[in-house]
């Protein structure tokens, strides 16, 4: 098992791709904490895991709940070997439709939540010689119609995730981030349903992908345990993308 003996946190893993890293993280041996803002899904997630798991409700942009967060994590745990920033929102909106709360609050979690909990974790990641896995998307560099918020927040995990790599490197703690195509999970049924035919415009998302279809959270999964374990033992400061060769498929109108 890949992350055997190994104490993990993961945030947002109370649906979607998040939990399907921390049931991953579990079945490769790690203990897991489910952090998510949804205390109900965050417990599901944990109890779904079994005993390896412990749910622990989170809002990743508040600060106090984030030391609280880490204080806990501690105290459940003794140690930290994993984190992966998971957590995020998506407005689906053009810039002119989005509101300055709701572009505040986008950028407070999908960046300023990578920010809180790597710097609340790292001291104990220094210790552990451990690792850090963000989630970025294919929408940090290839952008998409309605969601120039996200796309910006993406695009930024990955130019945060490349500067902590090298500001992480001396303590041997490496920095990655993963970069999904379209995954059938919570956030991108979400922009399916926010376009004027959700059925054609998931149908199209496929046709972007080099493989005719859009991914499984479990695939992206199995790269994250990959990145938090020695077997990336030389690999920091990348962006990976799993993302069934997106933006190589048939362009949306055939």
């Amino acid at each position: 098992m890949k992350l055997e003996g190994k104490m993990a946190v993961v945030t947002g893993a109370g649906s979607g791709i998040g939990r399907a890293c921390a049931l991953e993280f579990a079945r490769e041996g790690a203990r897991v904490v489910v952090a998510d803002i949804n205390a109900a899904a965050a417990q599901a997630t944990a109890q779904q895991i079994g005993p390896a798991a412990i749910g622990i409700p989170t809002d990743v942009a508040d600060p106090e709940a984030v030391t609280r967060l880490a204080q806990k994590t501690i105290e459940t745990l003794g140690k930290v070997d994993v984190l992966m920033n998971n957590a995020a929102i998506q407005v689906n909106k053009t810039i002119e439709d989005t509101t300055l709360e709701e572009w505040n609050r986008q950028m407070a979690v999908n960046v300023g939540g990578v920010f809180l909990c790597s710097r609340a974790f790292l001291p104990q990641l220094r210790r552990t010689r451990g690792a850090i896995v963000n989630m970025s998307s294919v929408n940090g560099y290839f952008v998409e119609p309605f969601s120039a918020g996200y796309c910006a927040t993406k695009a930024a995990i990955i130019g945060l995730t490349k500067a902590m790599a090298i500001d992480c490197g001396p303590s041997r703690v490496r920095v990655n981030c993963i970069c999904p195509g379209y995954i059938d999970a919570g956030l991108a049924e979400g922009y399916f349903q926010a376009q004027a035919d959700p059925a054609a415009a998931r149908m199209a998302a496929g046709k972007l992908h080099a493989l005719g279809r859009i991914g499984r959270p479990e695939e992206v999964a199995r790269v994250a345990a990959f990145l938090a374990s020695e077997e990336a033992s030389f690999i920091t400061g990348a962006q990976i993308a799993v993302d069934g060769g997106f933006g190589s498929g048939l362009p949306l109108n055939s």
